[in-house]
């Protein structure tokens, strides 16, 4: 689930002559997706009466959700609830805000027929009235409803808070959350939610109501056509015509386990008209097995692991869909949509399902029919109309597709943080194994690698520090280097623990590893599999730059074996649709730079302990992204911000020398002040020595200290502000730019905002490029006082964005382009397109572990040219307010 931020009945229905022209449509969405010659719910219409009636429904279709409508100029505003209201302020629960719907849905109970939209029960399970804390459309707008519920099972204020969202999603998520009263509880808030069942109307329950109970009277007539039909259609309606259309189906039982297909691992993504494209998932492969109430998820070696996603499970239960076969991909995501292994093996560890992510790709069986020798787009035809009527956002999803050229869709995969995809032939049945059916491309290596030794940690005790790993080869286990980073704490505890009975006194490898590498490893016995991120193969085989991303429980170690991609043949079919995948220039330099040669005492001591990134992981990451980063601090005062134990421990800023600082960073008395700089990659791996985490140059070098040669705008949004509300004061600040000649770049501030920089031509002194950049943001204020300030107090920056041009004053930093940031998960303030700006790029979405995947394909730098327009001549025009 992405990270929660803000963005920032009845009667009195007018005649048709007395309704505003902007009513006809307020229905319209309502409308289309019903027929209402088979459902029973009121076609209605909106009304000129403002009232203030609210109702929550208990709403059993495929999947049981709560509908809460609030009644708002005329019509009521919808949410569906996957799992209903909690009283507890610490749960939030995933609304999807859905379609307006007409007044008479205050009172409505009734059967909607299966294969309709939302087709199920439905009973009114509360109702009353609600009142909107301020201005109710402002609140919507906003993004953060705040209201007071009087209802007879529901009391108090409550919230609706909408969320970031993934990009293109059709419908809203937003989470509904109990404000703390007098009414909320600590514990046990879902109580209310599993012991009332029936209807404040008629008393009975959605499964007494399906087996044809008395209904409301106003609805009886109709509901009475409709029940009589609703069991013998079910089935039909869920089925056909897609399933009719299914080409080589055939009646079948329901398979224990199907062998899954597996992907081929390639060069260059396919393209072609015979190809789609899906986003692979970081997860566990798994298989849903549907027969009934009855829901197992098998691994790809047939293991049954129900117990370890009961929530995947009920989620698939609750969705009714008789019996089935579906492949899919089970992952945790994280606050920027991206899916994350190691997330998903933490809450594994912990035992937690909630928050899980059940991707359903392919449908093999359903309801007695066999669907695996028909054509997978028809498969996947069919698969996506049993999710027409699933919330946006909930715990089952279908896995979209793309039709497009494979190359321009991995390029755009790997931009955005994505371990890659994987192309499928359209045309073909489901065959079980590998083949050249189904491709994968990834963004950065993967690769499952065997487990035979430890070195133990230099900063905790009865915790791993890395692992040493290998692979087979000809039945031979051979000696393929470290992981050293991306293990928290608590993971390099258990790995220790699992480790620790396997103790053996001999390496398992077929040759010794050297000297260096088998100081003091402890071996053990080659049962586990690891799974690792790393950076590509040195010339001796080892692997360079290797990240711990969790243990492969699934894999048989006897299996893996180094996994390299095959080459795009045109006898397999495949068309290449660009040439191999770019690789930036720090790749030679970072491969001669291996971890064993970094001057680093506790090279696994970890600096984020949310992730596992530990110092050695930081000066790997540098190291390999060496090119891209030092063009904006070498050379320039610095100032960091150092965290010698990690994120959570004692920070603070550093921009004088200190006692044992290392060679390779500088000192420098100028002007009679104290500063520091660095040179080349030895001084930025001598400040991951030192503890800094985030870098902040000065806008100025050392040759020119007093002329500073960039102006940052640094946009910072309040709380309550939505993110494309600061991407739209991005493209101002960079319009009001060109209109004044000043070309200008944007970046992440691996925060909440952005950064728009501008390179100048280093001929003004600071005085004058700081009033004028206060004069640029004081006139953006006064044209638009209700979206910017240009005041750094917090009563000024209410629901608006403080454009901050103090960045620009003698001595001022801001954070440098590809610098990490000392805060959870890593987040690196990274340069983009801005053309990725207005299409998707999120605040939180590029991060160290990451980021890689996004340079090792992408064919510029998006800040290519910096330096080179410098040469633009600011002439210092006056742009203050008046």
């Amino acid at each position: 689930m992405a990270r929660v931020e803000h963005d920032g009945g009845g009667g009195g229905s007018a005649g048709k002559s007395a309704r505003p022209p902007a009513s006809r449509s307020k229905l319209s969405a309502y409308r289309a997706k019903r027929n209402f010659a088979t459902s029973s719910e009121p076609k209605g219409r909106s009304a000129r009466r403002k009232g203030n009636r609210f109702v929550i429904q208990r709403h059993d279709a495929r999947r049981l959700h709560f509908d809460l409508r609030l009644e708002l100029n005329g019509v009521l505003k919808s949410w569906a609830v996957t799992r209903g209201p909690s009283l507890d302020p610490k749960d939030k629960r995933l609304s999807i805000h859905t379609e307006d719907h007409p007044l008479e849905y205050l009172s409505f109970e009734g059967v909607i027929p299966k294969g309709e939209y939302g087709g199920g029960t439905m009973i009114v399970w509360d109702h009353g009235t609600w009142v909107p804390e301020g201005d109710a459309d402002a609140g919507l707008a906003k993004g953060h409803l705040e209201f007071t519920l009087q209802g007879t099972r529901l009391q108090g204020r409550w919230h609706l808070i909408r969320m970031k969202g993934r990009g293109k999603e059709a419908k809203e998520p937003w989470l509904l959350v109990k404000g703390e009263d007098e009414h909320a509880v600590e514990e046990g808030g879902s109580h209310l939610v599993e012991s009332e069942l029936t209807s404040l109307l008629t008393g009975q329950t959605n499964k007494e109501l399906e087996k044809g109970g008395v209904v409301r009277k106003d609805h009886a007539a109709r509901q009475a056509v409709t029940s009589s039909t609703v069991k013998s259609t079910a089935k039909a309606a869920r089925a056909k015509p897609a399933l009719r259309a299914i080409s080589k189906a055939k009646k079948a039982l329901l398979p224990v386990f199907v062998e899954p297909s597996l992907a081929t691992l390639v060069d260059v993504a396919p393209s072609g008209p015979e190809w789609l494209h899906e986003i692979k998932f970081d997860g566990y492969r798994l298989q849903a097995r549907i027969d009934g109430n009855t829901v197992k998820l098998l691994t790809r070696k047939g293991l049954d692991w129900t117990s370890k996603f009961r929530a995947i499970a009920e989620a698939l239960r609750a969705m009714k869909l008789g019996s089935a076969l579906i492949d899919g991909e089970v992952v945790v995501e994280t606050e920027a949509g991206l899916s994350s292994f190691s997330a998903l093996q933490e809450a594994i560890s912990n035992g937690q399902s909630e928050g899980m992510v059940f991707y359903a790709f392919d449908l093999l069986y359903l309801d007695g029919t066999s669907t695996a020798a028909a054509p997978l787009v028809e498969r996947k035809t069919l698969l996506s109309t049993l999710f027409e009527d699933a919330p946006e956002g909930g715990t089952i999803r279908f896995a979209e597709h793309i039709e497009t050229e494979g190359g321009a869709m991995l390029r755009h995969a790997c931009r955005l943080g994505l371990e890659g995809i994987v192309s499928k032939r359209k045309d073909q049945p489901y065959r079980s194994g590998r083949a050249h059916y189904w491709l994968k491309t990834k963004c950065t290596d993967r690769q499952e690698l065997v487990v035979a030794g430890f070195m133990p940690s230099t900063t905790a005790a009865k915790a791993i520090g890395s692992l040493i790993l290998g692979t087979y080869e000809n039945g031979d286990l051979i000696h393929v280097g470290r992981a050293g980073t991306g293990f928290t704490e608590a993971v390099a505890r258990d790995i220790y623990k699992k480790l620790a009975p396997l103790k053996r006194t001999t390496h398992p490898f077929r040759e010794k590893p050297s000297a260096l590498a088998s100081r003091n490893a402890r071996w053990v016995e080659p049962e586990l599999v690891a799974e690792v991120e790393l950076r590509g193969w040195t010339a001796d085989g080892q692997v360079r730059h290797a990240a711990f991303k969790g243990l492969r429980e699934d894999k048989d170690p006897r299996e893996v074996v180094r996994e390299t991609p095959e080459r795009a043949q045109p006898k397999q079919g495949i068309r290449a649709a660009s040439k191999a995948k770019t690789k930036h220039t720090a790749s030679t330099r970072a491969e001669s730079i291996q971890a064993d040669h970094f001057a680093l005492t506790h090279p696994d001591r970890i600096f984020w302990p949310d992730i596992g990134l530990t110092k050695l992981g930081l000066a790997e990451f540098y190291a390999e992204i060496s090119d891209w980063i030092l063009p904006h601090i070498v050379n320039r005062p610095l100032s960091l911000l150092r965290c010698p134990n990690g994120i959570e421990g004692e920070r603070f800023f550093q921009k004088h020398a200190w006692a044992g600082m290392d060679d390779a960073i500088q000192r420098h008395e100028m002007n009679g002040e104290e500063l520091i700089s660095i040179r080349d990659i030895d001084g930025l791996i001598a400040l991951v020595q030192a503890g800094a985490l985030e870098i902040h140059p000065w806008g100025s070098t050392l040759d020119k200290l007093e002329q500073p040669d960039r102006i940052t705008f640094d946009l910072d949004p309040d709380e309550g502000l939505d993110w494309q509300d600061v991407v739209a004061a991005a493209f101002e600040v960079k319009d009001r730019l060109a209109a004044l000649k000043l070309e200008s770049f944007v970046k992440t501030s691996g925060g909440k905002g952005l950064h728009v920089a501008v390179p100048i031509t280093p001929k003004r002194q600071w005085d004058e490029v700081k009033s004028f950049t206060k004069g640029f943001v004081e006139r953006m204020a006064k044209d638009s006082p209700e979206r910017y300030t240009a005041s750094i107090a917090k009563r000024s920056r209410a629901g608006r964005i403080f454009v901050d041009y103090l960045r620009n004053g003698r001595g001022a930093t801001a954070v440098a382009a590809y610098s990490t940031r000392a805060r959870a998960g890593a987040p690196v303030s990274t340069p983009v397109a801005w053309d990725e700006l207005r299409h998707g790029v999120r605040p939180s979405q590029f991060t160290a572990e990451n980021f890689v995947r996004r340079i090792g394909v992408r064919m510029n730098n998006p800040w290519d040219g910096f330096d080179d327009v410098s040469s633009l001549r600011w002439k210092g025009e006056n742009v203050r307010s008046e």
